[in-house]
């Protein structure tokens, strides 16, 4: 009896979202660094709220569950629908056609190593996507339901911080413009303890940077002179901050004159939650990174895969994230 390649197992629901969330992620940046922490939730929404300048968010439970426990009022808790970001593919049955002659260990193997590359390209669509959603959250923004972005500060009414670090002037002093940032991060922080601080400079800020008198010097008259001798795309650590070229795109980038200075280890700062595929099988189930579904094309030509996810990204505390400008 031949073998039905795509009334297989894996083509179904539970097979094709294990193997899309057990590929390798395509290396971005922000991904890199473990910046956002990931969970699922069980809703298409979550509500926010801002108190003193933090933004917190809670679960928006389905109406039979117990509440949330809230002990003070809420005056400006709102829900924000979780973004929903879809990929398909199409495996014709020709890709597949050349291997029904062969053993049925073959064909099985042949035709998930098709399945497989359908799913590793559109991962990579989603993965650079949600890399750019993590660059806007760190800017002070988020990626609402209909595709644009919100600005944090102008939505919950917190005013954003940034430090001017006159870049384009030899006699500027770097050091005394690293304690200004550490300065702020307290502030926006209010007192909330953090690991360390990374700024992601966009290119004409870090072409200044790299080049400006006083790092420059520094390093000239030490043994680790990197940064005047070796690869300028490096990062490097100065007045107890790495500074780093985020590398962007179009699409994904830091504007060009500008950095952002972000405080690592604060718990709870910089979150992903993803909210379930709008799959009968998944409703009301906790979110996962990535889901993958196939349907039959007419008269059986072959199967559409189709991939998504449903990640909101946001900054809690989006002032403590410090904008710095060349100027």
């Amino acid at each position: 009896m031949a073998w039905d390649a795509f009334n297989s197992n894996a083509f179904g629901l539970t097979s094709l979202t294990a193997s899309i969330n057990h590929l390798p992620f395509t290396p971005t940046r922000i991904a890199e660094l473990g910046l956002f922490e990931e969970a699922g939730v069980n809703t298409l929404d979550v509500a926010v709220e801002e108190i003193n300048g933090t933004i917190q968010l809670l679960p928006a439970l389905p109406r039979a569950s117990d509440g949330t426990v809230i002990t003070r009022d809420l005056p400006n808790a709102r829900p924000i629908r979780c973004p929903h970001i879809p990929a398909r593919a199409t495996i014709m049955a020709d890709e597949v056609q050349g291997v029904r002659a062969f053993g049925s260990e073959t064909m099985a193997d042949t035709v998930q190593n098709r399945i497989n590359e359908k799913l590793a390209k559109g991962r990579r669509s989603i993965d650079y996507t949600l890399e750019t959603h993590r660059v806007a959250a760190i800017m002070g923004s988020y990626y609402n339901a209909n595709g644009s972005t919100t600005s944090l500060f102008t939505e919950f009414g917190v005013t954003q911080q940034s430090v001017g670090m006159v870049l384009l002037t030899s006699t500027t002093k770097i050091r005394q413009k690293c304690f200004d940032i550490f300065k702020a991060i307290k502030a926006g922080l209010g007192g909330i303890p953090y690991r360390s601080v990374r700024v992601f400079c966009g290119d004409t800020f870090w072409s200044s940077l790299i080049g400006h008198e006083v790092i420059n010097a520094s390093y000239l008259n030490s043994q680790d002179n990197a940064v005047v001798r070796g690869d300028p795309k490096t990062s490097f650590m100065w007045g107890g901050i790495t500074w780093e070229w985020y590398s962007g795109t179009s699409d994904c980038l830091i504007p060009l004159t500008e950095a952002y200075a972000v405080p690592e280890g604060v718990p709870g700062m910089f979150l992903t939650r993803y909210a379930p595929a709008p799959y009968a099988e998944t409703v009301n189930t906790n979110g996962l990174p990535y889901y993958a579904k196939s349907k039959m094309l007419d008269f059986e030509k072959g199967a559409e895969i189709e991939m998504q996810s449903n990640p909101l990204n946001i900054c809690t505390i989006p002032r403590a994230v410090i904008k710095l400008t060349e100027t």
